[in-house]
């Protein structure tokens, strides 16, 4: 079962999107992986491909990066998974 949060993101185009608007991703982290220069979805799907598209190595580089949990890495990791499935 997704979030609505999940679904609303892999279904349209991700253009400027902010990082906030990635499944995971509230304001604490959206804070500090733009304090780390990561401000669009964009630039974060950039680090899932370069990972390529490895949940592990994805999810412990968002650990590192922002603190973000199991949940957190999880959920993140899904909606770009998905996204990128249906777009690229």
């Amino acid at each position: 079962m997704t979030s609505k949060k999940h679904r609303q993101f892999c279904s349209e185009p991700m253009g400027d999107k902010s990082v906030h608007d990635l499944p995971g991703i509230g304001p604490a982290l959206g804070g500090r992986l733009q304090n780390s220069g990561i401000r669009h979805a964009r630039d974060l799907e950039g680090h899932f491909l370069v990972f390529n598209q490895n949940q592990e190595k994805f999810g412990n580089w968002l650990r590192d990066t922002c603190g973000a949990n199991a949940k957190q890495q999880r959920d993140c990791y899904n909606g770009l998974r998905e996204w990128t499935k249906n777009n690229l």
